[in-house]
């Protein structure tokens, strides 16, 4: 029994049970008004800085558990009814970051000047008499943990207790979060899960798979609930959405995560303008309430081929000055041969122009002309195979204003054009003469590239304020490349969103037989700022129609179209027409707040590399859990020779 007593005492002592609630909170506190009478209260928080004024006498911040508020303890010696003689040395024990429940006398104290630490603010007019004071769970000695520490990815939760930045952009997701739900609701939306233990279709991009205790058997986690939300379509459900968890094994870049979230969107009996509409409303709900900005209404639309030609990139940022003309009928035939090894390519310009007054004005351009081409983010643009761009300064001193090269007729409609002053840059580069594909051109990129240098060197000022607009007629199809899967067909064609897209009009259903690639889809996208918020498309409910895209454009299999087997039977079954939308929800919340990686705007993010290195995750599977699973390591030479 002495023994089991023992335990007892040592496995109490490991862990607090009991602790007084909380009976107000720092937050309620710093709106008090009437402080003048003295208050018995129990607070929790965390222990912050102190300072002895004597070994009687002890000044502690006591910070609240959300971080945003502290309070100043006085911790005594001096007897007090009620007053634990033990807590004035307990406290001067505690290390920093310590949570502690207090016990106290609530009151007034002269009236301190506003300040802010760390984003915390102070509780001036009122402190806290300490009477009592129980350790939570003591903070380590052997983590250092300062105002200047910069934790690790592999201490996430230090990083978000030490950084307010982080802690903030969690509420405001959250905010922006059930602002959407209610808008939704508001409307007559029904939020519904749908499975994240899907199978394996060959929608377009690379699925995260799920092995099963049935040997050959996996689920795949969904790319997105896509098909799951047509089906509601077909299920009678005329409005769905959810705040969907998301799943890719793509390559991953600042905006993009393996896991992601996006508010998915559908409505049954509508076209794609009801759907704009609705997310157009939405948009300038969240923007007016939370950055108190009205977007326009309604939305600018650019054509896929207008944003390609006008920007060179399918998600513009329009706030730049810097539109692309083509200009290769003007220029002479010696001057297209130079920058550029192709038979009659296409030529484009454009123009940027330096906001400052520069003292030593052409030198400073032309030097930052040669360090930009000499750097690592102008490289690709010097070894661009089609050619790399041509430069000039326009330059009054000089014969054409220093646009000589160009010829007499096409100088003076660049002059024309871009009203030229002396130090513009103008720009010429060469590409393909072949219908647009992909999200982007060279000079597209280019632009971006040299507008963002100049930004960061104090050429330009950064672009301000808020461009929205949907991109839309993209074509159907798209030529297969390395890095995008497809649908696995053989055509040599891949949906250029996903398969589910159906053409926009009759002419197009018509051209379908005639050049598939020629066809365009009735998808939109949502572009502001140049980033990419989401997509979304009219989608085929017909199970004839859906099947000939598969069979007869993308020339799927059998095997691959069986996989669709329960879509073709939801549309068989009289599905109505439907469209819908994907808004990428952390990319929305990065762009609001200005972030320039969504991981600043998710708890806990994956790295670069696809990991999570707090948890460590993926983790490498035993022996035991393959057997289960019914798998065995290949080499990568296996894997490759497959």
């Amino acid at each position: 029994m002495k023994s089991i007593h023992l335990l007892f005492y040592t496995v109490s002592k490991l862990q607090v049970i009991n602790f007084p609630g909380e009976t107000l909170s720092l937050s309620a506190i710093a709106n008090f008004e009437n402080t003048d009478n003295e208050q018995d209260v129990i607070l929790h928080g965390y222990l912050g800085s102190s300072a002895n004024l004597s070994k009687n006498l002890r000044f502690v911040q006591l910070i609240s558990k959300d971080r945003t508020h502290s309070i100043q303890l006085v911790s005594s010696s001096k007897a007090l009814p009620n007053r634990d003689q033990a807590a004035h040395e307990m406290i001067k024990k505690l290390p920093m970051h310590t949570p502690v429940a207090v016990r106290g006398l609530l009151r007034k104290r002269e009236q301190q000047p506003e300040q802010d630490s760390g984003g915390i603010q102070k509780i001036n007019h009122v402190e806290l008499d300490l009477l009592s004071v129980q350790s939570l769970n003591d903070f380590p000695s052997d983590i250092i943990a300062t105002p200047d520490t910069v934790f690790g990815p592999e201490q996430r939760h230090l990083q978000l207790r030490a950084d307010v930045e982080l802690r903030k952009a969690l509420s405001f997701r959250s905010d922006v979060g059930l602002t959407l739900r209610s808008k939704l609701h508001a409307l007559g939306f029904i939020d519904i899960e749908t499975p994240l233990l899907f199978k394996s279709t060959p929608e377009g991009a690379r699925e995260f798979i799920i092995p099963t205790r049935r040997k050959g058997f996996a689920y795949a986690l969904p790319q997105s609930p896509q098909q799951f939300k047509q089906i509601l379509m077909g299920s009678g459900i005329p409005k769905y959405y959810q705040i969907a968890r998301c799943f890719r094994d793509e390559d991953l870049r600042a905006d993009r995560q393996p896991e992601f979230t996006q508010l998915d969107m559908e409505m049954s009996f509508v076209g794609a303008e009801q759907v704009m509409y609705t997310m157009e409303d939405l948009m300038q709900s969240i923007w007016s309430k939370y950055l108190l900005h009205n977007l326009p209404s309604p939305f600018l639309k650019l054509s896929y081929t207008d944003a390609m030609s006008m920007y060179g990139s399918d998600k513009p940022d329009t706030r730049l000055n810097m539109q692309i003309t083509r200009v290769d009928y003007l220029l002479p035939g010696d001057l297209v041969s130079k920058i550029s090894p192709l038979q009659a390519p296409v030529v484009e310009s454009l123009m940027l122009r330096f906001e400052q007054n520069l003292s030593n004005g052409s030198t400073t351009i032309r030097r930052f002309i040669a360090n930009f081409l000499d750097s690592a983010e102008g490289a690709p643009f010097v070894s661009n195979p089609d050619g790399g761009p041509g430069i000039f300064v326009v330059d009054s001193s000089k014969p054409l204003q220093g646009l000589q090269a160009l010829g007499f007729e096409a100088a003076e409609r660049i002059e024309e054009m871009y009203q030229i002053k002396d130090g513009d840059l103008i720009v010429l580069q060469a590409r393909r003469d072949v219908p647009f594909s992909g999200g982007s051109t060279s000079l597209g990129n280019l632009r971006l590239a040299l507008h963002a240098t100049a930004v960061r060197e104090g050429h330009v000022k950064p672009p301000s304020g808020y461009n929205p607009l949907w991109v839309i007629d993209f074509p159907l199809f798209s030529p297969i490349t390395q890095n995008e899967p497809g649908q696995g067909g053989s055509a040599g064609l891949a949906a250029t969103h996903h398969p589910f897209t159906s053409p926009k009009t009759a002419e197009d259903v018509d051209m379908l037989a005639v050049d598939p690639s020629k066809v365009i889809g009735d998808h939109y996208d949502l572009v502001i700022n140049g980033v990419e918020l989401g997509g979304g498309s009219r989608r085929i409910h017909s199970a004839e129609m859906q099947e000939f895209i598969m069979r007869d454009i993308l020339k799927m299999g059998p095997e691959r179209l069986a996989e669709f087997s329960h879509l073709l039977n939801v549309l068989r079954a009289g599905c109505p027409p439907h469209a819908g939308i994907a808004l990428g929800f952390d990319r929305l919340v990065t762009l609001m707040l200005g972030k320039s990686s969504v991981r600043e705007v998710i708890a806990f993010p994956k790295t670069g590399k696809g990991e999570d290195v707090l948890v460590k995750s993926p983790g490498r599977l035993s022996d035991e859990i393959l057997k289960t699973y019914f798998l065995h390591i290949r080499s990568s030479d296996d894997r490759t020779s497959v």
